[in-house]
């Protein structure tokens, strides 16, 4: 493997556990604020595991989504792999640039 492509996977694999830890804490956090009432009814009903919520596309999450969960999304959104790897990258790019 090329030295640039494993450093590129390693600076991926320190973002995704990053933001697995980032997801894990708002997981968290939702399920206190809300008393554990993350999922609606459809979602009860379907199974859903509340921790997808968090994980997937935000039109899945808010069919499944109780109202408290979206309540509690308003004053704390949920933040994708995407848009947390944009800041992420944007950050170290920074320290790059300042060290």
């Amino acid at each position: 493997m090329s030295v640039i492509i494993a450093a590129a996977f390693a600076q991926w694999r320190e973002c995704r556990a990053e933001y697995n830890d980032r997801l894990y804490s708002a997981y968290q956090l939702a399920e206190r604020e809300t008393n554990g009432a993350l999922l609606n009814a459809e979602g009860r009903a379907r199974n859903v595991d509340p921790l997808a919520l968090f994980m997937g596309n935000q039109a899945h999450a808010h069919k499944y989504a109780s109202e408290e969960l979206l309540e509690h999304w308003q004053r704390h959104p949920r933040v994708t792999f995407a848009d947390f790897e944009r800041q992420w990258q944007a950050q170290h790019d920074e320290m790059d640039l300042a060290g």
